[in-house]
């Protein structure tokens, strides 16, 4: 029988793990260290011979804890500075990649402060250097899909659930009835415009101004104009494709062409632009709600 792989899944670019980001990068190490001294203390997962050891079994299991939280801190941070300098797309594979060479460095780590915890003529062999990398990635993968499941879990109790798998919305022909030209009314009758509704992407506040992101053939074009975007909503309700998704923003439903993120906000890609648009936490329900019901008039 073949067996099936789904690459596409793997390869395709995802948002960068907030739990490996700098700000949550000391958070994370400390989760580990936490959880492999746990582990040990109570499991005792590779076996204990008491005479060789040079030290009490907690100090032990403290270093043996305290090289993977360290390694983690180094490796990502060093990650997270070559990723800044050289804008490093980020995938599941790169992820997977990216743990398993993390992995055998703490199995590495692990072997070379062998002479510092175990009093064994045999430290530096051969046979105890690969003992310690199988250790590493048997126990490394296991707490790697654990917390993983439990991030999931928490997440999920936190609030909404996250549109797993986003379609994009296409208009069908009676929708496209509407005018594709619209006049736009400004307070100042010298800054009144007419606009392409069908153009746009996105629209960007800022303060009494706001910042039409359009899509004009292949080209994404910019446009400032002189009015609030409260102001600019209330004159497009004719279309009910747009969305209020955040405070400063306002984005084309139809548009849309994926969604990452997690219960404390989504960001919303689109295929002709690297930018992304938040939805704020407190809008993710009327997101949910207003994706699903375009999704049952609209789907491509």
């Amino acid at each position: 029988m073949r067996s099936y792989i789904n690459t596409q899944h793997l390869t395709k670019e995802i948002e960068y793990p907030e739990r490996y980001q700098s700000q949550n990068l000391i958070k994370s190490s400390v989760v580990v260290f936490l959880i492999i001294l746990a582990f040990l203390l109570l499991f005792k997962p590779f076996g204990v011979y008491d005479p060789e050891l040079r030290m009490h079994y907690l100090l032990i299991c403290f270093f043996h804890a305290l090289t993977p939280a360290l390694v983690l801190l180094t490796y990502f941070g060093i990650l997270n500075f070559r990723k800044v300098k050289s804008q490093i797309k980020w995938t599941l594979l790169k992820e997977y990649i990216q743990i398993g060479i993390l992995l055998i460095l703490i199995g590495t780590s692990s072997f070379l402060m062998r002479d510092l915890l175990y009093n064994n003529p045999n430290n530096w062999s051969w046979n105890y250097f690969f003992e310690e990398i199988r250790n590493c990635l048997v126990a490394g993968i296991f707490f790697y899909f654990f917390l993983r499941l439990s991030s999931f879990y928490f997440e999920s109790k936190k609030g909404s659930p996250f549109v797993l798998q986003f379609i994009p919305l296409a208009v069908e022909p009676e929708s496209k009835t509407l005018e594709s030209n619209i006049f736009i009314n400004t307070q100042v009758k010298q800054d009144n415009f007419n606009l392409d509704i069908h153009q746009l992407l996105f629209v960007k506040a800022d303060g009494n101004y706001i910042e039409l992101t359009k899509l004009n053939g292949n080209q994404i074009t910019t446009e400032v104009k002189r009015i609030s975007l409260t102001q600019f909503e209330t004159q497009i309700t004719d279309y009910p494709h747009f969305f209020r998704c955040h405070r400063t923003y306002l984005v084309n439903m139809y548009k849309v062409e994926k969604v990452s993120g997690n219960s404390q906000g989504y960001l919303l890609s689109f295929n002709e632009t690297n930018i992304k648009i938040p939805v704020s936490r407190k809008q993710i329900d009327s997101f949910n709600n207003y994706y699903q019901e375009l999704r049952s008039k609209y789907i491509a």
